[in-house]
């Protein structure tokens, strides 16, 4: 059996069975939250549980290793839509220990996408169009720095409000404890 086989499925009981119910909850998070973490599935409900989040509580958004390479891109433009559409009041920037991300190198993605097919004619077509595959496929050397230039580029965003704190938090994928990088009230 398929998993999409297997989904439905399960999300037939789901439905008829109304366990939907005891996730019943508005579009405005009830803790005024946004998150940017990582899409890493070791904090897919270690997350929120080290956090003490319920359904409702924050949004959430999930990346390869919570990285915001750039000021107007989508990550920022969803942070900037919970701040002023949907009621949140602090933006919390989650990198993890163990990241998938800390030395990822373009070069051996570049020949992983090779491998699967991608021809080197397509790969320098997105070059010439001005795509820097270099970068784009590029993670970071230290989780530490990642959080903190993240936090750095939602901080001094032209349309972030100034008195939205931003934090920067590293989690243990194991235990789920918490670090604070950045204290984004003390900035304030």
């Amino acid at each position: 059996m398929s998993n999409l086989t297997e989904i439905l499925n399960f999300n037939q009981q789901f439905v008829e069975n109304k366990e939907y119910e005891q996730y019943k909850t508005s579009k405005y998070p009830n803790k005024k939250m946004v998150i940017l973490s990582c899409m890493d599935t070791r904090l897919v409900e270690l997350l929120t549980k080290a956090m003490n989040l319920k359904n409702g509580d924050a949004k959430i958004i999930r990346n390869a290793g919570a990285i915001i390479t750039h000021p107007f891109e989508n990550v920022m433009r969803s942070i900037l839509v919970a701040i002023y559409k949907l009621k949140a009041e602090e933006v919390y920037v989650i990198g993890h220990h163990d990241c998938g991300m800390t030395g990822l190198n373009s070069e051996s993605m570049l020949e992983e996408i090779t491998d699967r097919g991608i021809s080197e004619e397509t790969l320098q077509s997105l070059e010439h169009s001005g795509i820097q595959l270099s970068s784009f496929l590029k993670g970071f050397d230290s989780v530490t720095d990642s959080v903190k230039n993240s936090v750095s580029i939602v901080k001094n965003h032209p349309l972030l409000p100034p008195e939205v704190p931003v934090h920067g938090l590293i989690i243990h994928p194991e235990t789920g404890q918490l670090e604070v990088v950045v204290d984004g009230l003390k900035d304030k």
